[in-house]
């Protein structure tokens, strides 16, 4: 191989991007849409992207064609050049076990390998697809068409893991405190009733669930005219301090 000699101003062109009527869908069916399409060949559909008939769900991928490689390869050097790895004893290129060829693509004086395949194709037509994907392989190692053959950004600034920040940080404790059991609360003592209902009187009201409802207030234990408030705030607060007193009673004991 000689040394490289590309000038930089045709390196920036070999790796210039392909214009959008360059550029062609090539299907990429799976084992199973292929398997599906054999056995009932009705599934298919004439494809807008490609212009081919296979599977409905099929993906494609952009790709080069052997045209607009050769018109790029023609613009960078006039005189650029491929021969075949290998050759038969008649002369002509020579397959490997799968039926690929490797190629020498030899650009302003350097040369690069590359491989094609046919995939299944047959005949001439499978000649010509191996000559044109060997092309495309090699010019990919001149720069061109790379970014087509990477899924990603081949430029993007290599960037640290971002840590986790605070905002994150408790978002994700709040989360994980969300999907703990629920701690059972103890229930209130008589004195923290106690202290509840005397700072504020309005609260009072709320004392009618110690007796579950208005059971309490039946004629029974008010005669005559329904309790006033005030005799219901009355009662319950003797109450109340009656069973701090007996709980003071068994501490004591305790």
């Amino acid at each position: 191989m000689s040394d490289c000699n590309i000038s930089p101003e045709k390196l920036k062109l070999l790796r210039a991007p392909f214009l959008p009527n360059q550029i062609s869908k090539k299907p990429v069916p799976t084992k199973a849409q292929t398997d599906a399409l054999k056995a009932d060949y009705k599934i298919g559909i004439r494809c807008t992207q490609c212009g081919g008939w296979h599977h409905k769900d099929v993906q494609h991928l952009d790709y080069v064609g052997h045209a607009a490689i050769t018109d790029r390869l023609l613009d960078v050097d006039p005189c650029w050049n491929w021969e075949p790895v290998a050759l038969l004893a008649d002369g002509t290129p020579s397959l490997d076990a799968n039926k690929g060829m490797w190629i020498k693509l030899t650009i302003c004086g350097h040369t690069r390998l590359g491989y094609g395949h046919a995939e299944g194709k047959q005949g001439g037509d499978a000649i010509k697809e191996v000559i044109g994907d060997a092309l495309r392989n090699a010019a990919m190692r001149f720069g061109a068409a790379l970014d087509l053959w990477h899924k990603g950004d081949l430029h993007a600034d290599d960037e640290p893991a971002p840590t986790p920040t605070k905002e994150a940080e408790q978002k994700a404790e709040q989360k994980a405190e969300q999907k703990a059991p629920a701690k059972q609360q103890p229930a209130p003592e008589a004195a923290d009733i106690f202290a509840e209902v005397s700072a504020n009187f309005s609260k009072c009201v709320t004392i009618e669930r110690l007796d579950n409802g208005m059971k309490y207030y039946q004629p029974k234990v008010f005669p005559g005219d329904l309790p006033k408030l005030a005799d219901i705030y009355n009662d319950h607060l003797a109450r109340i301090k009656d069973a701090v007193a007996q709980s003071q009673q068994f501490d004591e004991v305790a």
